[in-house]
């Protein structure tokens, strides 16, 4: 998706987005909508989400008022709703790769602004909740201090100018499309993380489209790399998941040549899935990839285990969705079994391929990288992990 061809772009400074580059803040919006709209007899399906995305709050207020014909006044609609944001602010969560990058920057002196939409005293309030951002960023500019907010260019050439850094000299990364323009019209170079999945036709005036922070090499823009991946895997805080094992779409052993778990004879792994209902917030959190870790069956074993999350392009699922694939041979299938996951790294974004000759050779190569990364000290002792050995009702087996 990379639009930079291989050229090494030479940047001085780094200008952030806050809001769904930085914080999850997309869980938030929705959760405080959904209780809102109901004041209205409205309900909130996030389908609208293309309408407010990097917009002011201003204007986002008057796209929902637009949208759900409202019976309030745009000013009406903020003093009501803006209470409720700053009430679970304390709840946002980093984006996966953000705290990261963010030290990686700091630790080379990298000069880092805050460019957002948001009023300054909300972007100080988010930010407080995160150890050491406030910290490393030598510049913070709220919409509210600029004339014209994104995607008028006016608050990235503020930031810059109070980093003394000339524009051309600038990196900017965003997540929505007014935020690329205005990088774009501020003569900056952009990378974007989009926030609005399956509309990268919005992004392409961006110089590099990058799936998530995870992603992101800064040596591409002259600026010094991660020196934290190992055999090919970004180490990451571990998570864990868990569920009833389900019958997904039908294309692992028929398709993919990888079995699903319906006929399991002579095989070598087994692809799993587990239900979309009740993941919502992991499926939100995480962004698309490949993924690895140990999984658990309580009656089973522990396996090593390699999982994609996303939408799938190659079959263009209308979800997205989570797919483990147990590295190991079973004679029997195991659907409504309790499966239990523990991601230690990540591989790779989502990616489409135009062939599915080259889908499955991708899928096996993930696996080979998996099965090398798990016998690693850094990987192996998760297999130890308690959550991996614990029944349904909390009992370890």
């Amino acid at each position: 998706m990379s639009t930079v061809n291989g050229l090494k772009k030479l940047v001085s400074g780094v200008i952030f987005d806050l809001d769904g580059t930085l914080l999850n803040t997309d869980g938030i919006v929705n959760e405080v909508l959904k209780v809102f709209l109901v004041k209205y007899g409205k309900q909130w399906d996030g389908r609208e989400a293309l309408n407010i995305a990097g917009k002011a709050p201003f204007e986002s207020a008057a796209a929902i008022i637009q949208d759900y014909d409202l019976p309030c006044a745009t000013d009406q609609l903020i003093s009501e709703i803006t209470p409720m944001f700053f009430d679970q602010w304390c709840k946002i969560k980093a984006l996966p790769g953000a705290n990261r990058l963010i030290k990686h920057l700091r630790n080379h002196s990298v000069p880092m602004a805050l460019a957002s939409n948001s009023p300054r005293k909300s972007i100080e309030t988010k930010i407080s909740y995160h150890k050491g951002w406030k910290e490393s960023f030598s510049v913070i500019i709220g919409g509210d201090e600029v004339r014209t907010t994104k995607p008028s260019p006016e608050i990235f050439l503020e930031a810059a100018s109070k980093l003394k850094i000339e524009p051309s000299n600038c990196l900017v990364i965003e997540d929505s499309p007014p935020g690329v323009m205005a990088a774009n019209a501020a003569g900056m170079y952009v990378v974007a993380v989009p926030s609005l999945r399956k509309q990268t036709d919005l992004y392409v005036s961006a110089n590099e489209v990058i799936n998530s922070l995870f992603d992101l090499r800064p040596e591409k823009w002259g600026l010094p790399p991660f020196e934290d991946w190992v055999e090919g895997t970004l180490v990451i805080d571990p998570w864990h998941i868990r569920g009833p094992v389900t019958k997904g779409y039908g294309r692992g052993s028929k398709v993919l040549g990888i079995p699903t778990g319906v006929h399991l004879d002579h095989c070598l792994s087994s692809l799993a899935n587990l239900p979309i209902e009740g993941y919502a917030n992991v499926l939100s959190e995480y962004p698309s990839g490949v993924y690895f870790g140990w999984a658990g069956l309580a009656t089973r074993g522990i396996y090593k285990m390699v999982m994609s999350i996303g939408w799938n392009p190659y079959f263009n699922n209308s979800e997205k969705t989570i797919e483990p694939w147990l590295l190991h041979k079973f004679d029997e299938d195991f659907y409504g079994e309790e499966l239990r996951l523990v991601v230690v790294g990540y591989i790779r974004p989502e990616a489409n391929f135009p062939t599915l000759e080259s889908l499955v050779e991708k899928i096996h190569d993930d696996r080979k990288v998996a099965e090398k990364a798990l016998d690693l000290p850094l990987f192996s002792k998760y297999k130890d992990d308690p959550y991996l050995k614990e029944s349904s009702s909390g009992e370890q087996k």
